[in-house]
């Protein structure tokens, strides 16, 4: 009898669990990548060794040639896996002159113009506009004197919209076993981006250093983080997804401080505030919808 409570305790709030156990591995790993590849081979044989690896790990893990696919779920998954490559080179291409958090707080705008553009209630924009406070709070425009890169924001915001496109076409492939979609989703990104790594980097990809950190950061960055974001989606409407995922700008920050010894202002501390109070307000307020949207968008 009092397993039951609990259990539809940890059922409504596994989404947002999913997310910020997504977020934190993500942020861990992508600080590995940047300091420990990026000067061995580059933004782009960083984005091959983490995205390749990935897809053996997940495809090694699940077996998805065990499902049968459907023309149709085949074309949402290469879609899918394609918008997560496309994500995945342009963040890295964009972490080469912008700081992690600000290239992370610009690519942003993908998922939050998601949330804005498909909002059907008034309550998602209080979240929306919580999350946008917290995300302006962190960019340091300005700051010193400093200016952006204008090539780095511009593969920042190639990110953005490829993370757009990915919470579409990754809620289209959510009916799937999030095994099946995420393993053959990695398979089509790894398509994409490794080629391009091994046109940039060549054989320093082959060293044992790059292949042996290229794992972990994979398992860590990539194949841990994707996989449980599909579960997410399978539970949210990608509204409420694109919300609670602005957790990471936060997570990130706090990661920093923890791995590198960056200290965060007042400000930024209050960001975090506004940011979380985002993501868990949409988990708690997407729990009741989500269960509908299961119900009923097979027709959609």
């Amino acid at each position: 009898m009092s397993a039951s409570p609990l259990r539809s305790l940890l059922h409504r709030f596994f989404p947002f669990l999913a997310v910020l156990g997504s977020v934190t591995a993500l942020g861990i790993g992508t600080s590995w990548a940047k300091h420990w590849l990026f000067p061995v081979v580059g933004a782009q044989g960083t984005t091959a060794v983490r995205v390749g690896f990935s897809a053996l790990l997940v495809l090694l893990l699940w077996r998805p040639w065990r499902w049968h696919l459907s023309r149709a779920d085949a074309r949402a998954v290469m879609l899918y896996g394609a918008a997560l490559g496309g994500m995945n080179l342009m963040f890295y291409m964009s972490l080469r002159t912008l700081p992690f958090g600000l290239a992370v707080a610009i690519e942003f705008a993908g998922p939050l113009a998601m949330a804005i553009w498909s909002s059907r209630r008034a309550v998602d924009f209080v979240w929306v506009a919580l999350a946008i406070a917290g995300l302006g709070m962190l960019l340091p425009l300005g700051l010193n004197g400093s200016t952006l890169d204008p090539v780095g924001v511009f593969y920042a915001l190639g990110a953005a919209v490829f993370w757009g496109l990915y919470i579409v076409f990754g809620k289209r492939a959510g009916h799937l076993h999030a095994g099946h979609s995420v393993s053959l989703g990695l398979l089509v990104a790894a398509l994409v981006v490794v080629p391009v790594g091994v046109a940039h980097a060549g054989a320093a990809l082959l060293s044992p250093t790059v292949l042996l950190i290229g794992v972990a950061v994979a398992a860590v960055s990539s194949a841990i983080p994707i996989s449980l974001e599909m579960m997410a989606l399978k539970r949210l409407p990608k509204e409420a997804f694109g919300i609670m995922i602005s957790m990471e700008p936060a997570v990130a920050a706090l990661v920093a401080m923890a791995l590198l010894g960056e200290h965060l202002s007042a400000v930024q501390w209050l960001a975090i505030g506004c940011i979380m109070a985002a993501s868990m307000g949409s988990a708690m307020t997407a729990a009741r919808p989500a269960a509908a949207d299961r119900a009923a968008p097979q027709a959609a």
